[in-house]
Parts: structure tokens; sequence; C-alpha cells
């Protein structure tokens, strides 16, 4: 039985993973381009144009990979268990037997293994639901958490994107610049730090891991700018 506790841990984690993911891919891909852009132009007005264009290029990109990603595994979970249905029609011995090997595996054996096989063969709903949980792990994805997490990614990257945008808004070029780079830096460190203090891992080395994907990304884009510029 899954308590509410166990769920909302879960949905947090869900909900924890899809921010990181839009808000890190949002902010390395648009620092990338507006330092390409500045470096290549030195025009204040193009380094905005292009990085809202890349801001919303990307906010939209990144909730429709999730929508689609997350609607071909929910696709994927119903034709398998459709499969599974079929199967537990024309092949039940053989279901049978994987439910069996499943529970060997778990470390059952003996009477207590045949007792937990015969309880799940008695309902072919649990046993349906077994054999996808513990034989092929996939879990049923619901609607609203397919858009959902769509629209937290998107958002996330919306929000990422504006972190090192913004200070061209209000300093000149060269000046916006480091201050975006600095900024930058700073939000990657927090994130990853973050990140690793709410899941597992060194928060030092998590940090420095965001930091250094984030500086890779902006410095291959300034130095194409310069080529260009």
């Amino acid at each position: 039985m899954v308590h509410s506790g166990e769920l909302s841990r879960k949905s947090t984690g869900n909900r924890l993973s899809d921010m990181i993911l839009g808000g890190q891919d949002g902010l390395v891909n648009v620092l990338g381009v507006i330092l390409g852009v500045a470096a290549a132009s030195n025009d204040p007005k193009i380094v905005i144009a292009g990085g809202l264009a890349a801001t919303f290029a990307e906010s939209i990109s990144m909730a429709a990979v999730a929508l689609t990603s997350m609607m071909a595994e929910r696709d994927h979970y119903y034709s398998e268990l459709e499969r599974e249905h079929r199967e537990l029609k024309t092949l039940p011995k053989k279901e049978e037997q994987e439910i069996r090997d499943v529970y060997r595996k778990k470390g059952f054996d003996g009477q207590l293994l045949e007792d937990i096989v015969k309880h799940i063969i008695s309902s072919d709903s649990l046993w349906v639901d077994q054999m996808m949980k513990e034989e092929l792990e996939l879990k049923e994805i619901k609607q609203k958490e397919i858009y959902t997490s769509s629209f937290v990614v998107g958002f996330s990257a919306l929000v990422g994107s504006f972190v090192p945008l913004t200070p061209f808004f209000f300093a000149p070029i060269h000046t916006a610049i480091w201050i975006s780079l600095g900024i930058s830096v700073v939000v990657l460190l927090a994130v990853g730090f973050y990140k690793a203090k709410m899941t597992i891992g060194s928060p030092v080395k998590s940090a420095l891991q965001l930091a250094t994907i984030g500086m890779t990304a902006a410095l291959a884009g300034y130095f194409i700018g310069r080529i260009f510029g």
C-alpha cells in the first residue's frame, strides 16, 4: 500500500527533477547564445533580440519534448499492459512461472513462495499489476502528470533563460557580459548544491558540475561569436 506521504515525496521529487532539467537547460543554452551574439555584434538590441528568441524557443521546445516523451512512455505502458492481459489468457503457465521467478529472486522460497504466487494469480488485475511493476518495472503515467510535468519543465526553462539575459536590459554590453556570467555561475552553483542536498551525492561536487557545464557552454558560444565577429 502506498501512503499519502510516500506519494507526496514522489511528486516532490518529480517536480524537483523537472525544475532542474528545465531551469538548467534554459540558463545554459541562452547563456551560450547571448554571449556568442554579444561577442559577434557588440549591439545590445541584437543580443536582447537573439536572447529573447532563444528564450521562448527553448521554453516551448523543452515543454514539447517533456510532453511527447512522457506520452510515449504512457503509450508504451498501455501497449505492454495489453500484451500482459493477452498472455495471461494464452500463456497462463508461462506467466505464473514468471511471477514465481520474480519473487524467488526477492528471496522467497518453499511454501511461502507458492502461497504468494497463488495469492497473486487468484486475481487477474493483481497478476497483471505485479507483472507490470515487478517484471517490466513500468508504472502508469496519468494524463494530469504529463501536462503538469511539461508545464513545469517549460516554465522552469523560461525562468532559467532570463537569468543570463536580464543584465543586458540594464547594463552596457561589456559590463552585462560579466554580470551575466557571474549571476549564472552563482545560480548554477546554488542549484547543484540544493539538488544534492535534496537527493544524494556531494553538494560541492554537484554544484561544481553544473557550474562547469554552464561555463563550457558560455565559452563555446563566446569564442564562436568572436570568430564571426
